[in-house]
């Protein structure tokens, strides 16, 4: 009788719903966006406090996972709701964006930018002038980073009064976040003012993700147009980009994380007294503007050190699941956007799926990887490195997400995960933000694969390679076979130079397997624009910083200058009708084409050096043995 006088009372207090007006806006978040609070602790949770007001938020995911504890499993169904809110997102945001990028008129707004600038926006572009237009643009934004960081001692909105940033470290943080790669060799919260943080590194998340964007758009352009040598207006797509796409979208990202905890302030630091009876300082900053762009953008630097382990950063499960999903949201969306743009749809929805399952089969292999029985420490789940608020499948999901993209943020230390797990991470990145990739560039990235595809099948049957009805010939398939060895070739040659100078073995935090891991996804990371570290590296040297930035600069423009000459080219051609012979790309047969292309690429090229880190420490592993 008593137990069920407690469970009746536990049920009373858990089904209490407060009264809201219906005009409260806290009403309105809390039953849009919140109900799916406390993802992560899995229990059924029916009332929700709003801050300074009364709301109520039903939570449907807690009854979700009430009943996968005993039917499916709480993560299956954690990932289920995840996948198939991406796959539902996926068309709209990618129509959105078609819309976006292929209306005739100009808003009002958008015509107020083209005036103040001086803009011509009804002037297209040739695929050279495009490029002038771009790489000038980046370079201006590179020049102003890197003096806004040299003279940030000088400049307000310095309230901890942090000095000027060095020379050498100032030119790899710019050339890092102007290439959209976001490495940082130093901690926010004790190098940038608050000007650097809001003023350089976030406008720039906003820019760099758009220039990626605007090499894509030229690109379609390329391939839809029939005798022509225009590919669009390189300022039109950045400002369309910012205004109509990545603006709202984070102002709606960054509403979510402030209502959770994340900051958003000016304020100096705040200094508290701990339960230890010691004093501490608690980092604050305009946090929750910079975080969202870096997951939409897939920027991925973050305001703090720790990234978004920092609770500043990622505050609760919500804000996590709403995270992840933005990591993936604009990338995967364009594959939609490309299927209306090139009038195919089925062709868009062919490349979600081979960029889909590559992420997938990633994710499953890091899943068991991370299952297999660690002698030394003699416990599952290994928690070391992971935020235990988040756990492990939260951290997994987290860093094949990241490293798919090119996003590079994390919210668990990568160098902790298991080798094979960790391998995962690294050889998404070596592919060549190709699995969803950066946000533009990731396109750009698959395209240069589904052309060698045609190419090498073309061969096979003796007939001249089309793509969407435009001959493939020598003069693309050299800048193909650029964009896709370059990237390669810099990792390889970096990370070997590295391997035996002992300037760069200085900086290693380990010996053995997992310190050339180190050094390799130091400079698959820079190569493949992601920014995320094994962070056993100490990368704040003057020899990292020049290396690595060099190779962020060359890589990024490897794929954006082929991407534009092969627009250039094809534009130039004429549109072929589809014929019997016509090699389809929405086929069974060439998703398999595609995807063995994709592997075979990348196992003949990094397999050895796999080999000789993440693999040989995973059996080194099993054995009892750690570096």
């Amino acid at each position: 009788m008593q137990d069920r006088l407690r469970r009746q009372d536990r049920k009373e207090k858990n089904l209490k719903v407060y009264p809201a007006a219906v005009g409260d806006p806290a009403y309105l978040v809390n039953f849009f966006l919140f109900l799916y609070q406390y993802w992560s602790a899995g229990y059924v949770n029916l009332v929700y406090f709003s801050r300074g007001y009364f709301g109520f938020a039903f939570d449907l995911f807690g009854i979700f996972s009430v009943i996968s504890r005993k039917i499916l499993g709480l993560k299956v169904i954690q990932f289920l709701f995840f996948i198939v809110l991406l796959v539902l997102l996926t068309p709209l945001l990618g129509s959105y964006m078609s819309f976006v990028f292929q209306k005739q008129n100009f808003g009002y707004f958008e015509k107020g930018i083209y005036r103040l600038c001086s803009i011509q926006p009804e002037k297209e572009m040739t695929a050279i002038e495009y490029g002038k237009s771009l790489f000038f643009f980046n370079g201006l934004g590179f020049l102003t980073l890197f003096f806004l960081l040299l003279f940030q001692h000088l400049l307000p909105l310095n309230p901890q009064h942090f000095p000027g940033v060095q020379p050498d470290l100032a030119f790899n943080t710019a050339m890092s976040f102007v290439t959209n790669t976001n490495w940082q060799a130093y901690s926010g919260e004790t190098t940038l003012s608050y000007l650097s943080q809001a003023l350089g590194l976030t406008v720039q998340n906003f820019l760099s993700a758009s220039t990626g964007m605007g090499a894509m758009l030229a690109l379609i352009r390329g391939i839809t147009r029939k005798t022509t040598d225009t590919v669009g207006n390189f300022w039109v797509d950045l400002v369309r980009a910012v205004v109509y796409i990545f603006l709202p979208l984070s102002i709606l990202l960054s509403l979510i994380l402030v209502y959770e905890g994340s900051v958003q302030t000016f304020s100096p630091y705040v200094e508290v007294i701990t339960l230890e009876n010691q004093k501490q300082k608690i980092p604050l900053g305009p946090v929750a503007s910079q975080i969202a762009i870096k997951q939409l953008g897939t920027n991925g630097g973050g305001f703090f050190g720790a990234n978004s382990a920092h609770p500043f950063e990622n505050p609760s499960g919500l804000t996590d699941f709403f995270e992840t999903l933005a990591i993936l949201l604009v990338p995967a969306a364009l594959t939609y956007t490309f299927g209306k743009m090139i009038k195919n749809i089925k062709h868009g929805w062919a490349l979600f799926i081979v960029m889909f399952s590559l992420w997938g089969i990633g994710l499953g292999i890091a899943f068991v990887s991370e299952g297999y029985h660690n002698p030394l420490f003699d416990v599952l789940p290994v928690l070391e490195g992971k935020e235990t608020r988040i756990g492990n499948s939260g951290s997994l999901l987290w860093t094949v997400s990241t490293t798919a993209t090119a996003n590079g943020s994390n919210n668990s230390m990568i160098s902790s995960l298991s080798p094979l797990a960790g391998g995962v991470a690294m050889f998404n990145i070596m592919l060549g933000e190709i699995i969803f990739g950066g946000v533009g560039v990731g396109l750009c990235s698959m395209i240069m694969f589904i052309l060698l595809t045609i190419f090498l099948s073309g061969l096979m049957v003796g007939r001249t390679p089309e793509y969407l009805g435009k001959k493939i010939e020598k003069e693309e398939m050299r800048w193909v076979m650029i964009a896709i060895l370059m990237p390669s070739s810099l990792i390889l040659i970096g990370a070997g130079i590295s391997s035996v100078l002992p300037v760069a073995l200085s900086s290693l935090g380990n010996q053995g397997p997992h310190g050339l891991s180190e050094i390799l996804y130091a400079f698959s990371s820079s190569a493949g624009n992601n920014g995320s570290a094994f962070a056993g590296l100490s990368a704040n040297t003057l020899y990292f910083n020049l290396f690595l930035g060099f190779i962020m600069m060359i890589c990024r423009v490897s794929i954006i200058v082929p991407s534009l000459a092969i627009a250039h080219l094809l534009g130039k051609k004429k549109i072929t009708p589809a014929s019997s012979g016509t090699f389809s790309t929405n086929t069974p047969l060439f998703l398999m084409l595609l995807f063995s292309v994709i592997l075979i690429v990348g196992a003949l090229t990094f397999f050895p050096a796999l080999s000789l880190g993440p693999i040989v420490e995973h059996f080194l592993m099993i054995e009892g043995r750690l570096f």
